[in-house]
């Protein structure tokens, strides 16, 4: 027997793991209970890792498309074949007409998050699309014009607050998204314990809105206007108060205080359900805590206002006093460093949108890729530049994407696809090629871009538990590969010889860069350094990474204890660099080095929102998403100990609205939308607002050629059917999932 510690890959939480092997066979996954970071949490997902990586559909061989079906290959003619497709595409067409898609996934893996980039600057394309704009992308659209970098996001100081208010938000079911906090729903049991509150609003009573104080029964769509009013109440009373250790670097407050005034409480109850005592019963709460924060996540990112809904978050944390100051809203400093560490503190170019637009619609860009929603069009409609090659790491936008039939469709009209996936999928099942990586037991991890919004600063490296078979190439040298094969270096071209070029590049950078800790050393000693131990692709790069943070031991410059890569192998539990630091200012890029709390683009989108007062008022049937605790979105549904025992993957329902639709429970109906419509199970339960539906998401494994045994058993249907590719939140791009207008009729 022996023992190997790894943090969990499968989501935001960044568990670790104890993980018991006999040879190269897991017994047992337990939680680390001297993780310096979960203590011992785990939930449901992480203990089969060990399921995942033995279940027999997960591809263990190249696949390749002949005559409709896909047959197992070897890697040499798996390459060739992604050659003359992509390069054949690629020469017909041009660049333009290849089109990439980033899979959630991505950002939980070390080889993805470091070698994606090349593979996207070797396409050389600006069709680049990934899950961002179906899931995350408002929260960082606003906290770019705000604080200057999209990484810039103020997170709950959850150890220390006496006041929670968690908006659109469910971490009993899916712990922090944009907050990494293992045990968030333990974190949440201890601010109670110690006198504090917690509100949750939301349309649904969730298991969070359970535990909590209080439940602010919210309509679907409308947390903007309930946060405006928040503000408007304070600024009537006379309570709005930044606190002395921002006011100095803030800009903008007087004029958003002003454009928030006429969202009183009166004349947005009937559009947001809420009261007007209920909504003052809210501001009173955070504005008389001792500290409070306001933390917002998917259900409100998900919607026709997620870029405003960031952005207002941001603003009552700062009228309230509990922006970067200990119990509320902080921001903080990763270990291997960041947008937000890196560079001339105070001092940024901004961020702006636009940098190019989608053919079909005119979309604009946003932080380098168009939205997701424009994809099956881009490949559709006829013209110069119309997408016919297909790139995807690691995602499934066929039943993640808004109107995933009018996709689903679409990718069967594309010349050539390549995917990078362990599974022949809803996506993938389109592919002329799938390249499948190892497992998550196979390589090594660290969550260089989640750890950017944790809790607490710390570090977790975890060496591969598992050796690759004979053969089988890593996944970074999967991706480097397919890089070089799209620059023309042929089937042949080595995977290290880009690794080498990376490497090379981000030594050069920092040398030359006056702020980086190594500026003026010589490239070549420290590329020596970094390879002197046989180190190569995410392990390399991530040293140097750590080596060159707000921590770093800067090869031999830094202090003894500095951060490197072979401090956190020393350490298998993880390094506690401590609890959050106030950063202001010394967290900023904005071309004032202030926070511009009054960007324009914010404060006219406040104009729309008034404008929608009426409309969102006077919606009828609504349907939201929902998350349970066993599910990460579709790929965990070939798990049979996840998905075993009652069946989630059903429409939640009022009883009031039950009554008046003549549903009953464990029958079915039908619920239709602009764009589509499924049948699904009911279930009537008192746990959602009257007026509102639910239905979870990631699910619809009921489409012919793939291998999904388990999940096909359990297909349930698809909610991405009913929601509109027209729907989006115009300053992020960002696919509208909740508040969806539908009708709901028997079956």
């Amino acid at each position: 027997m022996r023992i190997a510690y790894r943090t969990c890959p499968l989501c935001e939480a960044g568990c670790g793991l104890e993980v018991s092997l006999r040879g190269e066979h897991v017994v047992r996954i337990r939680g680390d209970r001297d993780d310096v970071f979960s203590r011992g949490y785990i939930c449901p997902k992480g203990s089969t890792l060990k399921q995942l990586h033995d279940d027999p559909d997960r591809l263990r061989r190249p696949l390749v498309k002949r005559d409709g079906h896909h047959v197992e290959v070897d890697w040499p003619e798996a390459w060739a074949e992604v050659e003359r497709g992509l390069l054949g595409v690629i020469g017909r067409s041009g660049r333009e007409s290849v089109a990439t898609y980033l899979g959630n996934p991505s950002a939980h893996n070390l080889s993805a998050m470091l070698f994606n980039r090349s593979l996207l600057q070797a396409v050389g394309t600006r069709q680049r699309y990934s899950a961002s704009t179906v899931d995350q992308m408002p929260r960082q659209v606003a906290a770019a014009y705000v604080f200057g970098t999209p990484v810039s996001v103020p997170v709950p100081d959850l150890d220390r607050t006496d006041h929670l208010v968690i908006v659109g938000a469910n971490p009993y079911a899916s712990n922090g998204s944009l907050c990494t906090a293992p045990d968030f729903p333990g974190r949440i049991e201890a601010i109670r314990a110690r006198g504090g509150t917690v509100v949750v609003v939301d349309p649904r009573r969730s298991r969070t809105a359970e535990e909590a104080d209080r439940w602010v029964a919210i309509r679907p769509g409308t947390d903007a206007l309930f946060l405006a009013a928040i503000v408007s109440v304070l600024a009537a009373e006379g309570r709005v108060a930044a606190g002395d250790h921002i006011g100095p670097h803030l800009v903008g407050l007087d004029s958003v205080v002003a454009a928030c005034a006429p969202f009183t409480p009166d004349s947005v109850a009937a559009a947001t359900g809420v009261t007007p005592e209920e909504i003052r019963l809210v501001a009173h709460g955070l504005a008389d805590a001792a500290s409070a924060s306001v933390y917002g996540r998917v259900g409100t990112t998900t919607t026709e206002f997620g870029t405003v809904t960031s952005w207002l978050i941001d603003v009552v944390n700062i009228v309230t006093g509990n922006l970067d100051r200990a119990g509320g809203a902080m921001f903080a400093k990763p270990v291997a460093g960041g947008a937000s560490t890196r560079g001339v503190s105070g001092t940024g170019p901004g961020f702006r949108i636009g940098r190019g637009s989608t053919r079909a619609r005119g979309l604009p860009e946003v932080m380098g890729e168009y939205p997701a929603a424009a994809l099956a069009e881009e490949i559709t409609a006829p013209g110069d530049a119309r997408v016919r090659a297909l790139i995807t790491v690691a995602g499934n936008p066929v039943l993640s994407t808004p109107n995933s039939g009018q996709l689903d469709a679409a990718l069967a009209d594309l010349e050539f696809m390549v995917s990078v996936d362990i599974y022949l999928n809803e996506t993938t099942k389109h592919a002329d090629v799938i390249l499948p990586s190892p497992s998550q037991l196979q390589r090594s991890h660290y969550d260089l871009a989640l750890l950017q919004f944790a809790v607490r600063n710390v570090a977790n490296y975890s060496p591969a538990v598992l050796p690759l078979a004979d053969g089988e190439p890593d996944e970074w040298e999967i991706l480097a590969k397919l890089a070089l094969i799209a620059q023309g270096h042929g089937i042949d071209a080595d995977p290290q010889v880009l690794d080498d070029l990376v490497v090379a590049g981000m030594v050069r950078s920092a040398v030359a860069d006056p702020s980086s800790v190594i500026c003026g050393r010589d490239a070549d000693e420290v590329v020596g350094h970094l390879s002197s131990g046989g180190r190569r692709g995410p392990d390399r790069l991530l040293d140097f990474m750590l080596q060159t943070g707000p921590y770093g031991a800067a090869f031999g410059a830094g202090p003894d204890d500095g951060a490197s890569l072979d401090l956190l192998v020393d350490n298998p539990h993880g390094v506690d660099f401590g609890a959050l630091e106030p950063r202001v200012p010394e967290i900023l890029r904005t071309p004032s080095g202030k926070i511009e709390l009054d960007h324009p683009v914010l404060i006219a989108d406040l104009e729309r929102l008034a404008g929608s007062i009426d409309e969102l008022r006077d919606r009828g049937l609504v349907l939201v998403g929902r998350r349970h605790l066993r599910s990460n979105n579709s790929w965990m549904h070939n798990i049979e100990v996840l998905v075993k025992g009652k069946p989630r993957c059903t429409l939640q329902v009022h009883p009031d609205d039950a009554a008046r639709l003549g549903l009953v429970n464990g029958g079915y109906a039908k619920v239709t939308s602009r764009v589509g419509s499924v049948d699904a199970p009911v279930e009537v339960t008192e746990m959602i607002r009257p007026g509102v539906v639910s239905l979870p998401h990631g699910w619809g494994h009921d489409h012919p050629d793939t291998r999904l045994r388990v999940a096909a058993e359990r297909a349930g249907v698809n909610s991405n059917v009913l929601a509109d590719h027209e729907a989006l939140d115009p300053l992020s791009g960002t696919a509208v999932l909740n508040g969806i207008p539908v009708t709901v009729e028997l079956v």
